[in-house]
């Protein structure tokens, strides 16, 4: 059969890799890609964005399945357009992927259906949002309301910070539309893990939990980014909070969604904090894959990804037992010089390791021009290790981030710390 992936980050990469493992995959095509799918034999580029024009090729070539990847098709309405062209499409409708493209939505929703979340108070009048924030003092967290690519969140650790980030979002505009309003939130303590499902308007099959690293720098220091690495699983969630993730947050986000007139369909990622004493609030929803959560999930991904797509189309998830390999699987992002606030492209990236039992690499923002691989934008790279061990993965990890070169290139050296703190 032939598959449609849509996106061109390290998240599409890994989504097609592992589709085109499936002895029923005859193409995958990458609409756009980048320079790994455009390397691979099972893969195909495709050079194009716009889903009138994918939805016209897709019915042309008969493409039997599409999983889109990124927010920005999703909240234009992808997978609206595709069904309507009687296309088979794995994703959120327009209006259940409000869960992502409208912070204030999400947060009202779960006010709605007592889904455990932080406080908050939504603005778009600056005057109002500053003195909200002297009311409430700081650390507090400021959000804005829209699609950002990760970088619309600020957690300000004292007011000035909180203060200017209102001023950078409402008055500046310089998350653009999606700082239109802003929301801002209380702090809350503790340690963030990724939790991700797939949906099919009902019933809901759990993926192997993940940990993602926000921050640009070691000790999570440094700017937030779209995210320098993770890895599955994630010790803090152990089977009893497994359990009451899915009780709590996601089993009454999906049935709440039913009830209000948008059934849920596609991955859905609740980004959460856990405390010390295993309290659980969700921080947000995501209405797709994590990335770089994707890599090492995928990484682990032992079942027929083809056929779990093909269960979660025709309503059927409860069907479904996932097989995953036992061991943990950790990726080191490699980001250009210059991200997250202006990340320089063009530069040649040489000695990328072939793929083997044990190490994946996965393309983000590279490109093939004048006949070399060059970076093509902020995060390059997601180099993943699979060993039996957090140690050891992160070990096989960083021994091939080591060989891989392109100038500047950013990535932590701590992947996986915390995980490594909880053994001791």
């Amino acid at each position: 059969m032939k598959i449609l992936v849509v996106g061109s980050g390290g998240r599409e990469h890994a989504l097609a890799w592992r589709l085109a493992q499936s002895p029923r995959a005859q193409f995958v095509y990458v609409a756009p890609g980048n320079g790994g799918t455009a390397g691979h034999p099972n893969l195909k580029n495709l050079p194009i964005t716009d889903m009138r024009v994918l939805a016209a090729f897709a019915k042309r070539e008969r493409i039997q399945l599409t999983v889109v990847g990124p927010e920005v098709p999703i909240a234009a309405g992808i997978v609206d357009h595709f069904r309507n062209e009687g296309l088979k499409i794995f994703g959120p409708t327009r209006a259940a992927a409000r869960l992502e493209s409208s912070k204030d939505f999400a947060k009202a929703f779960m006010t709605r259906h007592n889904i455990p979340t932080a406080a908050y108070q939504s603005f778009t009048d600056a005057g109002r949002a500053h003195a909200y924030l002297e009311e409430r003092g700081a650390p507090i967290v400021v959000k804005a309301d829209g699609l950002a690519a990760g970088k619309g969140v600020v957690v300000a650790l004292d007011l000035a910070q909180a203060h200017l980030a209102v001023d950078q979002m409402l008055a500046d505009n310089q998350t653009g539309g999606a700082g239109a309003r802003v929301v801002i939130e209380e702090f809350l303590e503790g340690e963030e893990a990724s939790f991700i499902v797939m949906v099919d308007g009902q019933h809901i099959l759990p993926l192997a939990t993940s940990q993602d690293h926000k921050r640009l720098l070691d000790q999570d220091r440094g700017p937030n980014t779209g995210g320098m690495g993770a890895y599955s699983p994630a010790p803090i969630v152990t089977p009893g909070i497994h359990a009451r993730i899915m009780r709590e947050v996601i089993a009454p986000t999906v049935h709440g969604m039913a009830q209000e007139g948008m059934p849920y369909t596609g991955f859905l990622y609740a980004g959460l904090m856990i405390d010390a004493q295993g309290n659980l609030k969700t921080l947000e929803f995501n209405c797709r894959m994590g990335d770089p959560e994707t890599q090492p999930i995928m990484a682990r991904l032992k079942s027929d990804f083809v056929n779990v797509c093909e269960h979660a189309l025709e309503g059927s998830l409860d069907q479904v037992e996932l097989e995953w390999d036992r061991r943990t699987a950790l990726g080191v992002v490699m980001a250009s010089r210059g991200y997250p606030e202006a990340p320089v492209t063009g530069d040649v990236i040489t000695s990328i390791p072939p793929e083997a039992d044990d190490l994946l690499v996965f393309h983000a923002g590279t490109a093939f021009k004048e006949g070399a691989l060059q970076t093509n934008g902020g995060r390059v790279l997601c180099v993943t290790a699979l060993a039996d061990s957090v140690r050891m993965a992160q070990k096989r990890a960083y021994e091939a981030v080591d060989r891989i070169h392109f100038e500047g290139a950013q990535f932590r050296r701590d992947i996986g710390w915390r995980a490594l703190n909880r053994k001791h």
